[in-house]
């Protein structure tokens, strides 16, 4: 009989997906969507992948061949940068992770003040550049640091290494956890919490023995997400890693410096496996396993907690966390102002001068390739969202799977598969414009995308279908009455993308050429001279272009997508 049933509603399901997959084909603006979203998807996410795996599998005459892997897998040096990648990711990701659950508890569970400054820092490194971080550790900890010589006469301090890593990395990610655990707390029905308290269980017992069981999906989720940015972080590496080698940075350097891409590639094999495994393992599995239940009975309003021994150390802590990330940036800030870091703190704007002269067309072409990518990304990402959101046809998992699949593949990989898939005939687009376009769009869009799911799904059929009956396509409906109510979705998407292209470092470090260079490889060339302060220049800079263009982005899109009243066949009132 349980036999019976699911295969009726297997057959139910596959002869619903085929009524739809018709009704599209009879609507030329979707099935043309979907098909020219197919090809793309093909053309600029598969393809280089499948073109990277290739090439570090095969010989020069085209035939399989492992004696480069074998080769890695056997030697002692690339086996130790594989562990030591893996262990730094986990570390990261540890750490990370508990600091983004104090801050997301204290946050949403714990009547403490400045909650909105807390949230403040708790994001602000999202949207900073990525050698920020590793300036400040410069600034204050080196051999001229203003801690280390300036205030206790260390002189001499190597801040370069593994620790300095983590501390970097930590500070870098730990938002990524903070935002994924708030989400999943908020989520926890107040009325679970009581029930333990009534039943006489203290507020320790009931955290663990309720909130934290409750919240642990999340808290993998949050640990596998910090750990694939931490296996595709590059930047920080390569500024203060010094002989802490990870895989990204030795692709890098037997690239460029050994002018061995068979070998490159392999070990850009090497490092897309954990990240894909880590990311299918979020999206496919603890996805599934939330333990959260949101029903449809009315939740009473969540009381705060504000018991003295809860409240005030973890204020303390996020205080004293908080603290510690305003030093960090004031001193990149006030670094990009003084003459000399380390021997003549006077103020002066000759950085700034130089900066501009050194790299105005590189941070021009950030800016204008960083726009065009966003827009681009943001339009494409709300287009696939509604394709696979509101439909259900043959291809969508292809299209599902392979739109976002780029956000788990680390930047040196897709650098390194761009430039073997589009360097030769019939596709040349190394050293143009359009190729960074390309890489960014499809690099930042998943945001997009799983931001215009998650809002899709929340709006009811009928407002469409209504639209449909009053003679509107199905172009018309998307553009006038879908679009709009998409406006925060595409807001997050467009700003998420534009802050990434700016920011990019690893994904384009093969892709960048002197007509098209960009503002971070400029940077990266500036830390290699040990110009510092130039470098702290091109960061402050950036970082106010950034909250400049979100507030241009902000209003603009308000504008233009402000929800409208009129429907189709309405006519102007007299």
């Amino acid at each position: 009989m349980a036999k019976t049933q699911g295969s009726g509603r297997s057959n139910a399901a596959r002869e619903k997906k085929i009524n739809e997959t018709k009704m599209i084909a009879r609507q030329p603006i979707l099935l043309v969507s979907i098909i020219v979203t197919m090809i793309l998807l093909l053309l600029f996410v598969v393809y280089p992948l499948v073109k990277v795996f290739l090439f570090g599998l095969t010989d020069e005459s085209g035939g399989v061949s492992l004696a480069n892997l074998i080769s890695i897998l056997t030697t002692p040096r690339y086996l130790g940068i594989f562990g030591r990648t893996l262990l730094l990711g986990v570390i990261v990701a540890v750490i990370s992770t508990f600091v983004g659950y104090i801050f997301a508890y204290t946050v949403t569970r714990v009547n403490v003040p400045l909650k909105g400054f807390f949230k403040i820092i708790a994001t602000l490194p999202i949207l900073s550049p990525p050698f920020i971080l590793s300036l400040s550790i410069i600034f204050l900890f080196g051999k001229q640091g203003l801690i280390t010589k300036s205030l206790l006469g260390i002189t001499g301090n190597d801040v370069y290494g593994m620790k300095s890593l983590i501390l970097v990395q930590v500070m870098s990610f730990f938002p990524i956890a903070y935002l994924t655990l708030s989400g999943i707390l908020q989520s926890i029905d107040a009325s679970v919490e009581d029930a333990a308290c009534n039943m006489g269980a203290n507020r320790w017992k009931t955290f663990w023995t309720v909130t934290f069981p409750l919240s642990l999906p999340g808290i993998i989720s949050a640990c596998l997400l910090v750990f694939i940015s931490s296996l595709e972080d590059f930047s920080n590496p390569a500024t203060i890693g010094g002989s802490f080698t990870t895989l990204s940075v030795e692709v890098y350097q037997i690239i460029t410096g050994s002018y061995d891409m068979r070998k490159g590639s392999v070990l850009a094999i090497l490092l897309l496996l954990p990240a894909l495994i880590a990311y299918l393992l979020n999206k496919y599995w603890v996805n599934k396993k939330s333990f959260v239940t949101v029903t449809g009975k009315p939740t009473q309003a969540r009381k705060l907690l504000d018991e003295k021994h809860i409240k005030y150390p973890l204020f303390a802590i996020c205080m004293l966390f908080s603290l510690v990330v305003i030093l960090f940036y004031g001193t990149v800030i006030f670094g990009s102002f003084v003459r000399t870091w380390g021997y003549d703190y006077s103020l002066t704007l000759d950085q700034y001068k130089r900066a501009l002269a050194y790299g105005m067309d590189s941070l021009k072409n950030s800016m204008v390739l960083g726009l065009i990518s966003a827009v681009a990304g943001g339009l494409f990402g709300m287009v696939i969202a509604y394709i696979t959101a509101k439909r259900n046809y043959y291809g969508k998992t292809f299209i599902e799977v392979s739109s976002v699949l780029m956000f788990a593949v680390p930047g040196t990989v897709l650098g390194i598969s761009y430039v073997l898939a589009f360097n030769t005939k019939p596709l040349v687009l190394t050293g143009t414009a359009l190729i960074l376009i390309i890489v960014f769009t499809f690099r930042n869009m998943p945001v997009a995308i799983e931001s215009g799911t998650t809002t899709l799904l929340q709006i009811d059929n009928s407002i469409e279908e209504a639209s449909t009956i009053l003679g509107a396509d199905t172009g018309y409906s998307f553009r006038r009455i879908t679009l709009p109510m998409l406006r925060n979705a595409f807001f997050s998407g467009l700003v998420y993308s534009f802050v990434k292209a700016i920011t990019a470092v690893s994904a384009v470090i093969f892709l960048v050429s002197p007509r098209w260079n960009l503002v971070t490889s400029k940077i990266y060339t500036l830390f290699d001279q040990a110009k510092y302060s130039m470098a702290a220049a091109f960061v402050t800079m950036m970082v106010v272009i950034l909250l400049v263009f979100i507030g241009i982005f902000n209003t603009v899109i308000n504008v233009l997508l402000a929800p409208r009243s009129k429907v189709p066949g309405e006519k102007k009132s007299k």
